[in-house]
């Protein structure tokens, strides 16, 4: 095997990894985000929570970037009578983005 060929299944496998990784995160920061929007909604009852942090896990795969989570949270957050604008959903998909890349790197 030439060392072309070794260096190229190096780069594939960091590849997969940092992919791997990054999932990890996103799905770790909508988490955080889920149980801090749970917080603002006064929802207190686990199987909630637990349903409403899938939902929100599962909205962040219909597109790319977090635009299809702050809809969500938004929409909910209106439904609820919550005041809140997109700019204070995005701060807090930040503050939960650094966060969570932070929590999955240390268990890396």
């Amino acid at each position: 095997m030439s060392s072309f060929d070794e260096r190229e299944r190096g780069e594939e496998a960091k590849f997969a990894h940092d992919a791997s990784l990054r999932f990890k995160a996103e799905a770790r920061r909508n988490k955080h985000l889920a149980y801090w929007a749970c917080a603002e909604m006064d929802v207190t009852d686990a199987d909630a929570i637990a349903n409403y942090v899938a939902e929100v896990i599962a909205v962040d795969m219909t597109e790319a970037g977090p635009a299809d989570v702050v809809r969500k949270i938004k929409a909910d957050f209106d439904a609820n009578n919550i005041e809140i604008d997109e700019k204070a959903i995005e701060a807090k998909i930040a503050q939960f983005d650094i966060q969570a890349r932070a929590e999955v790197l240390a268990e890396a």
